[in-house]
């Protein structure tokens, strides 16, 4: 599905002035509905469509951001070359929303860490196309990592209160800032109207009161989502739905008989200190075993390294 502005499949180069001649503009709308997609056919891998919008006098790009439903370190690294604060009115701005879907069970929600991107996959109704829901999130910081592996929710929760544990709590002593053992429910509650409770102890997928940092790594391991984004994902989801979380900085797929290659940066931040392109690599070769392609390494090479986060065709 889509929200009707004019798109394009993929961008061809990177070239800001390239890009934006070949893609529709579109005046920045208040907000669009979160981004829901038909799967793709089977050999298929990419959803969605690079779009581009104008900024207005008074927009950042957090406002942007939000309006349309990416995070906040998405935007930036789809615009290097835009002031994330004071773009400026009628600034052309890439919306990165097309995405390779990453390689995993394709049922109930799957988390892509570096990607800060959490993926839902409702259930099918008899005789209905399948479809996935996507949104942006707000991970672990370095030394509050979020966990990997398949968990499940266990409960939905509307207006919870927040019992910091007492490593967070000593972490704002020792800054100077005493947290209460309970926050109640209301505007100073950080996991905001609805969460959903995970298997794993102590960690939620929730909202938030500072909406502005999604897209960021800025918790203490749990998922924070828009507000907006949680509510809609509250009231679809079951409890007992699967969720797996996945470590997938680099990922690659099929689109129309072309291979694509997408980029973020790792987790460890080692792109680009040792020069170990490994893991990039072996994303490709795992991605051709059963389809081939003439891949150009170079490009595989340069878009590891700037880690823009779209999907760009390696095959020649």
């Amino acid at each position: 599905m889509s929200d009707g502005i004019s798109t394009t499949p993929a961008l061809r180069q990177y070239s800001p002035v390239r890009v934006l001649a070949m893609l529709s503009l579109t005046l920045l709308p208040v907000t669009v509905p979160a981004q829901t997609f038909w799967l793709p056919s089977d050999g298929e891998d990419i959803v969605g469509q690079i779009k581009v919008v104008s900024t207005r006098h008074q927009d950042t790009l957090s406002d942007v951001a939000r309006a349309h439903h990416v995070g906040y370190e998405e935007i930036v690294r789809a615009n290097p070359q835009v002031d994330p604060w004071l773009p400026g009115e009628g600034t052309r701005v890439i919306i990165p929303q097309q995405y390779i879907l990453p390689p995993a069970p394709r049922r109930g929600l799957v988390l892509n860490l570096p990607e800060m991107r959490l993926y839902y996959y409702p259930p099918t109704p008899r005789g209905k196309p399948a479809m996935v829901v996507t949104f942006p999130v707000s991970i672990g910081r370095m030394d509050w990592s979020t966990p990997l592996g398949l968990t499940r929710v266990t409960a939905k929760l509307t207006n919870p209160a927040w019992y910091p544990p007492d490593s967070v709590r000593a972490e704002h002593a020792a800054e100077g800032h005493e947290l209460p053992r309970e926050i109640a429910a209301g505007p100073d509650n950080p996991l905001g109207v609805y969460a959903l409770q995970l298997a794993v102890p102590g960690y939620l997928i929730h909202g938030t009161n500072r909406p502005y940092g999604i897209g960021m790594r800025v918790t203490h391991g749990c998922i924070r989502m828009y507000p907006e984004d949680i509510q809609r994902l509250f009231d679809e989801i079951p409890v007992g739905t699967p969720v797996q979380i996945v470590n997938q900085p680099y990922k690659a797929g099929w689109q129309r008989g072309k291979l694509y290659f997408e980029a973020h940066p790792p987790l460890d931040d080692s792109i680009g200190e040792d020069n170990n392109f490994t893991p990039a690599v072996r994303t490709v070769i795992d991605t051709t075993r059963t389809r081939s392609a003439r891949v150009a390494w170079d490009r595989v090479m340069r878009h590891a390294i700037e880690a823009r986060g779209i999907p760009l065709p390696i095959s020649e």
